[in-house]
């Protein structure tokens, strides 16, 4: 399988499992947000740290902790732990549809971290798409009379993510373990408190303890398989594909959920699928220009030499 095939496969994998995320932490809703995260990074180290050693990553984890990689991933460590926390809180407290729409204004963040850090050329029906996707926030805060600022921050926060991981140039898999093992001695003090106060849901309950503990590859699984797309495909290809995921969050919130679904929600969330739509438009465009003009240039290269001895032919057939 080629390496943009095969990243496609695993960051599609990876947005399908995010869209279904709040059935997890709905789950959990009775357990508070900070330490739903510190059980996250516990059991990811613990997992993360077996599969580099059965996959005998040492030269890869050694590679991670050098300098210039070390510093990148304590900024990726922070942004991340940020997201987490806060796409937690947000899920727990029944804003599951805002939660969705900081995925769906993600794309045309990382068109805008693509323009800034990349030099990435903005398209004019670029700009339109973030035209439109910048009325779909103003009508938010006009109609309602709110600042969707989870929605924004959860945007924000993870394009960054992405962004860092893709200039890090680091293995996913031991990347991934030196980001989360930044925030084990947080994890750690905070869960000794809780349990030391009482407080602590881990022990307390066969349930919700192995829910804690599937924290593990419920988060580290999809964020190995995104790393690993984010490495072979672009930034813009990466934020069609993130569709998946926002899209299964929304239907859950406004189906499942019965989260409030308004005039003013359906105006914003218009005119950002809107924006959407001319983005993705853009993309496939320019897409099909690279295909001809590649395809016009291979037409006009010059015919190989000819050998001085005739070559097997290889029938269609085989």
């Amino acid at each position: 399988m080629q390496p943009r095939s095969k990243g496609f496969l695993y960051a599609f994998a990876a947005y399908l499992a995010w869209g279904f995320l709040p059935l997890y932490f709905k789950a959990l809703r009775g357990i508070p947000a900070p330490e739903v995260l510190a059980h996250r990074v516990v059991w990811s180290v613990v997992l993360l740290a077996a599969v580099v050693v059965a996959a005998r990553r040492g030269a890869a984890l050694r590679e991670a902790l050098a300098r210039g990689p070390r510093g990148v991933l304590a900024t990726t460590s922070a942004l991340i732990a940020g997201n987490w926390l806060l796409y937690i809180w947000a899920i727990q407290s029944g804003r599951v549809v805002e939660a969705s729409l900081g995925y769906f204004v993600n794309p045309l963040v990382n068109v805008l971290l693509g323009v800034v850090f990349l030099g990435e050329p903005l398209s004019v029906r670029q700009r339109g798409a973030l035209a439109l996707a910048g009325a779909g926030v103003l009508a938010l805060v006009v109609r309602l009379g709110t600042f969707p600022w989870v929605a924004l921050l959860l945007a924000l926060t993870f394009g960054l993510y992405g962004l860092l991981r893709k200039r890090a140039a680091v293995d996913p898999l031991a990347g991934l373990l030196v980001e989360t093992t930044f925030l084990v001695p947080l994890a750690l003090a905070l869960l000794l408190a809780r349990a030391a106060s009482g407080a602590g849901a881990f022990g307390h309950g066969l349930a919700p303890s192995i829910l804690l503990a599937l924290a593990g590859p419920i988060t580290a699984i999809p964020l190995v398989w995104f790393a690993v797309g984010v490495q072979r495909l672009r930034l813009s290809t990466m934020g069609l594909i993130q569709y998946v995921a926002p899209t299964c969050q929304f239907l859950l919130g406004v189906v499942l959920y019965r989260e409030p679904f308004t005039r003013a929600h359906a105006l914003a969330f218009g005119l950002i699928w809107s924006s959407l739509v001319v983005y993705s438009w853009d993309l496939v465009v320019t897409a099909r220009r690279l295909e001809v003009a590649r395809a016009a240039a291979a037409s006009t290269e010059p015919p190989p030499e000819p050998s001085p001895e005739p070559s097997a032919q290889v029938s269609p057939q085989g």
